[in-house]
């Protein structure tokens, strides 16, 4: 068997342990740990293992990993979801289908401080959900508009899986947060115009408006004094050049965690389950980490990614239409990953491929923060694609009122204008780089 077949076999073999239930970060270290054999042999594989746990967690880029996420859960746990949506539904609540605008505007502050698709849907829909259907909206509406607005975790800053794209690719991650705000803002434009066009084809999905006064506005306002204060610190720091995105983590978990506290909504057990999923969502994710260095070493044995950004080269194909392939099989694969694995997995391979290919005349930094956009989009779509959609199981535990079908029905207009967006990315790398070109 040539090393190359032993390289396609290893993914295969990736492919059959997921479907059976193996854990991820076992479905990738077995298959690369007997395709590493295969090809050098015991001692290799064992100098190899000797050296790679320690090789990658002692990275100290990735200690921004836990620091945000610990900023996120601590965001959480002291309650500071309430009174983002109560501010935003002030807001909008002037408009038919305003309370669903007003969680996708929710979705997307919180997915700011928390950095987690899975507590940003999960935490907002706790809070707007009820109060949604309590007024009649429908369960199709509600639950697939807090569905697709959660999935703006996964782009905004400081998105984990954005985060970890950056380390693998070893780019500079406030440039990566840069590259995120304006597909970001644009995601959040999109879902906005989907409920105003579901609600006029469809105003019985939707009640009247509801206008807040002026005064209502002003009041929930001065609730969300916190969280604007750890956004500006935090970011503004970062983006100042006042500390690293290592330090802002940090800074960022102690001011939440201080915020909370006067605020009087954190206690005790808040904080251990604060800590608790920190440390359990860390240790899986660096667990991810190391089945993927191992199958992605063995990948490199075989010389798989070379060979196949060879043979892309030689097919002579538009690089458009390379990159719109690539996005369709990010969409596939999304069916049956989770966004973590798939860059993990993938990135490693089809990175080269990118970065051999002629997009605009793009040097090779904006390449690789472009293309990182295009991919946390594509994951993004892979949320809430049919049929699996991660955000609608979630969607769907919480509001066990509404079938999966009516969900999933709901979230068309969304994916449309998912898909609308993803081509604009495509065609104008501009709408991602522009501000890294104005701020950096």
């Amino acid at each position: 068997m040539n090393t190359f077949s032993i390289g396609l076999s290893m993914f295969g073999g990736m492919l059959v342990l997921m479907a059976l239930r193996a854990p991820i970060a076992v479905s990738m270290f077995v298959p690369g740990a007997l395709g590493y054999l295969a090809l050098s042999g015991w001692l290799p594989l064992l100098s190899h293992l000797k050296g790679a746990v320690y090789g990658r967690v002692s990275v100290y880029d990735l200690s921004v990993i836990p620091l945000f996420m610990l900023m996120g859960a601590l965001a959480v746990q002291g309650g500071l979801a309430r009174a983002l949506f109560d501010f935003a539904n002030a807001l909008l609540g002037r408009f038919r289908g305003g309370m669903a605008m007003a969680g996708v505007l929710a979705c997307a502050a919180f997915g700011s401080i928390s950095g987690s698709t899975v507590a940003t849907t999960a935490t907002i829909a706790q809070v707007a959900y009820p109060q949604m259907r309590r007024i009649d909206y429908s369960g199709r509406l509600a639950t697939a508009a807090l569905a697709s607005g959660g999935t703006m975790g996964v782009l905004l800053p400081p998105s984990v899986t954005l985060m970890v794209y950056a380390i693998l690719t070893e780019q500079n991650i406030t440039k990566m947060f840069l590259a995120a705000y304006v597909p970001a803002l644009l995601a959040a434009i999109g879902y906005m115009l989907a409920i105003m066009v579901t609600v006029r084809i469809h105003p019985e999905q939707a009640p009247a408006a509801k206008p807040a006064s002026l005064r209502e506005v002003v009041s929930y306002g001065k609730q969300v004094w916190h969280i604007a204060l750890i956004f500006g610190m935090v970011f503004g720091g970062i983006y100042g050049g006042f500390f690293t995105a290592t330090e802002g983590a940090a800074i960022g978990a102690l001011l939440t965690f201080l915020i909370t506290l006067v605020t009087r909504q954190m206690s005790r057990a808040k904080l251990i389950s604060a800590v608790r999923t920190t440390a359990q969502t860390s240790g899986m994710i660096f667990l991810i980490f190391l089945g993927a260095d191992m199958i992605n070493a063995a990948l490199a044995l075989s010389q798989l990614p070379a060979q196949l950004a060879d043979m892309v080269g030689h097919l002579q194909l538009s690089p458009l239409l390379v990159m719109a392939g690539l996005m369709l099989f990010y969409v596939i694969l999304g069916c049956v990953m989770d966004e973590m694995s798939m860059i993990l997995l993938t990135v490693p391979t089809l990175f080269p491929v990118i970065m051999g290919l002629d997009f605009f005349g793009l040097g090779m930094a904006d390449k690789s923060l472009w293309f990182g956009i295009l991919i946390l989009t594509v994951c993004e779509i892979g949320m809430i694609f049919p049929p699996v959609g991660l955000n609608v199981y979630i969607m769907n535990g919480l509001a066990r009122d509404v079938p999966m079908s009516e969900t999933y029905k709901g979230v068309i207009p969304f994916l449309i204008t998912d898909v609308i967006r993803l081509g604009l990315l495509i065609a104008f790398p501009g709408l991602a780089l522009w501000l890294v070109h104005l701020l950096t």
